[in-house]
């Protein structure tokens, strides 16, 4: 039996926010699809300076779908150099036990 998409997507997204917040980074709200019926992933800023990342999940290689929550908590704490590839290289470790990793 396999899982739904969107159960896999939501699965991901909290491996990954749990991951960053362990590191000290900040989450982004992550949500699926995007309202861009064209668009893979759409990134909003909030008034209150929050970010939601909206993620095409149909139709996609699913470590695209996984490097697109990646690169949302990259953007949501403006990282850049070395300390984005820490935070590339921690939240994709988060995987390495193949949770998150199954659709």
């Amino acid at each position: 039996m396999t899982t739904a998409p969107s159960l896999e997507f939501s699965r991901a997204a909290q491996v990954v926010a749990d991951a960053a917040r362990a590191a000290g980074w900040i989450v982004p709200t992550f949500r699926s699809p995007p309202r861009l019926a064209t668009a893979r992933r759409t990134l909003r800023r909030r008034a209150d300076g929050g970010l939601v990342v909206a993620i095409r999940i149909v139709d996609r290689p699913w470590p695209a779908v996984i490097g697109d929550l990646v690169e949302g908590v990259i953007v949501a704490n403006e990282l850049d150099g070395a300390d984005a590839q820490r935070c590339r290289d921690a939240l994709w470790a988060a995987f390495s036990s193949g949770q998150g990793l199954a659709a």
